[in-house]
């Protein structure tokens, strides 16, 4: 199967309401669409995580983040602009349709514009940001190959989309876009 129609499948899965397991600049990543309160419910009972933390949302282009994220008025938004497309999540304000169990229940949301061509194309594909959170069990290795999804995860996730992820050591940088500062080290 091509790259292409492995993108149309996992983007077919997460618009019927699934989670799909795709790699990104560092390791490999859960998503679904963030307002499906089931399959986001989904990926915290993999991970055993709690809501309260939050979720970062990854998208292929500006419209997609600024749904959920204001950039406007952002303090950064000028450094926020140059670091995209690329490795750099930032912290903003929420919007209205940012839902709770993305947010954890503040008023602030993380966003990416992704530059993994993977991940990239699948955002594209659904015309939406998702959910993007590692793919591992909370507090255990992320996985960095599609291989290690389906041995962590096993039947956990719909689909594994295969592919590279990038040259990334570590998960992107998370920094504020209020403040400029540093709040995960890249």
């Amino acid at each position: 199967m091509t790259a292409r129609l492995h993108v149309e499948r996992a983007a077919r899965i997460v618009l019927a309401g699934g989670v799909v397991a795709y790699p990104t600049e560092a390791v490999f990543g859960l998503g679904c669409l963030p307002e499906d309160r089931a399959a986001v419910e989904r990926i915290l009972a993999i991970k055993g995580r709690s809501w309260r933390k939050g979720l970062l949302l990854i998208g292929s282009d500006l419209e997609q983040l600024t749904r959920f994220a204001i950039l406007d008025g952002s303090p950064c938004r000028e450094e926020i602009l140059q670091s995209w497309p690329g490795p750099n999540t930032w912290v903003l304000r929420a919007t209205p349709a940012a839902p709770d169990w993305i947010t954890g229940g503040r008023d602030s949301v993380g966003v990416r514009l992704t530059a993994h061509p993977i991940a990239r194309a699948l955002c594209a594909r659904v015309g939406s940001a998702l959910v993007s959170t590692s793919a591992n069990f909370s507090r255990r290795r992320p996985a960095t190959r599609a291989l290690g999804v389906r041995r962590a995860l096993g039947t956990g996730v719909d689909y594994v989309l295969p592919g590279a992820v990038g040259d990334l050591p570590t998960p992107t940088r998370i920094r504020d876009g209020r403040s400029g500062r540093t709040l995960r080290p890249g």
